[in-house]
């Protein structure tokens, strides 16, 4: 078969280069790399929403999702002149320039590079350093089916009320549900994490047979796992409309309380989401105007927690390690090298 032509697309005023559009993406509907930059023009309210001026990484998939795939921090030297980036710094403290999505053009630009799957900071190039959000990630392990992972999410919607924090519920395009908990920036990154550490930890303590904010896979159990380390910087969850790589390209899909009882995850993918949208709206919009809510609660319940000696719980292996911090071995590594 003969390589299709590359096309110029016209989007915001901007020519943006498609390459290989008759390329097949995602084999259940045949889906094509044109198909999939149409769905994004599509839903271009919503993904703007989860992604505008807010620094991006790029879980690029260059071949198709079927291909070698990586993660894409730093803008790529050869860019156009009119993409927008924002300065960050890693917590390693090295500096970096990440994309930061202006319009729709920027997003498809990102298609084009196989990053259909974007990846937001919970921050804006205005202050990249305190989050306008706490991200839960309720994690199903091997063994959870999707009634556990509801049942977790109304669970921890119910903890969030009794702190004052209200929840936007999101299917991740996974087996799993993010909730997204506006607040007031003024919290580090770091602050936000305690915050969440505290909820998973409270959750485990009332449902220990549901869930679980244990950081070693071998102590989870058949549990929903509630990713705290999720909060801190360079720390990302996938976006709001962004799609997977799956062959039936499912998307992350924002959805109403309302609906988390019922709704199944394979409904959502890249046919049936633009209708959706344009018949429903987006259940986020609300976020925009929502003036955040207050940490101090949960800050409160962290602190005293370390006050009576409790131990904070790992960071990831790639940050420094932190005062007070356990031992980053899993415990059945521990135990052969005592």
């Amino acid at each position: 078969m003969a390589k299709s032509k590359a096309l110029q697309l016209e989007l915001a005023g901007r020519q943006v280069r498609l390459s290989s559009p008759d390329k097949i993406y995602f084999t259940e509907r045949a889906e094509t790399k044109l198909d999939l930059a149409n769905y994004f023009i599509a839903v271009q309210e919503g993904i703007l929403r989860a992604v505008r001026d807010r620094p991006v990484t790029l879980h690029r998939f260059p071949g198709g999702p079927t291909g070698k795939h990586f993660y894409q921090k730093r803008l790529p030297e050869r860019h156009p002149d009119w993409l927008q980036s924002v300065p960050v710094r890693f917590p390693s403290a090295r500096p970096a320039n990440l994309l930061c999505p202006a319009d729709i053009a920027h997003v498809v630009w990102a298609v084009n590079l196989g990053g259909f799957e974007l990846h937001p900071w919970p921050v804006t190039r205005e202050d990249t350093d305190h989050p306008s959000e706490m991200r839960i990630d309720l994690d199903p392990q091997p063994g959870c089916d999707v009634g556990m992972v509801r049942e977790a999410a109304h669970a921890v919607r119910a903890f969030l009320e009794q702190v004052g924090l209200d929840a936007f519920p999101k299917m991740s395009g996974s087996r799993g549900i993010h909730l997204h908990v506006p607040i007031e920036r003024r919290w580090s990154f770091t602050q936000v994490r305690h915050a969440c550490l505290t909820l998973a930890r409270e959750m485990e303590r009332r449902m220990p047979a549901l869930l679980t904010c244990q950081w070693w896979k071998e102590q989870r159990g058949e549990r929903v796992f509630i990713d705290f380390n999720q909060n801190l910087r360079d720390k990302t969850i996938v976006a709001a409309y962004a799609v997977r790589p799956k062959p039936h390209a499912p998307v992350a899909c924002p959805i109403t309380w309302d609906e988390v009882d019922h709704i199944e995850p394979d409904e959502l993918h890249i046919a049936t989401v633009p209708s959706r949208l344009a018949e429903h709206g987006d259940p986020m919009a609300a976020m925009d105007h929502h003036p955040g809510g207050a940490l101090d609660p949960l800050l409160d319940m962290h602190a005293a927690a370390l006050a009576a000696g409790v131990a904070d719980a790992p960071w990831p292996p790639h940050y420094p390690k932190q005062p007070g911090e356990p031992t980053r071995v899993a415990p059945s590594r521990a135990k052969q090298t005592d």
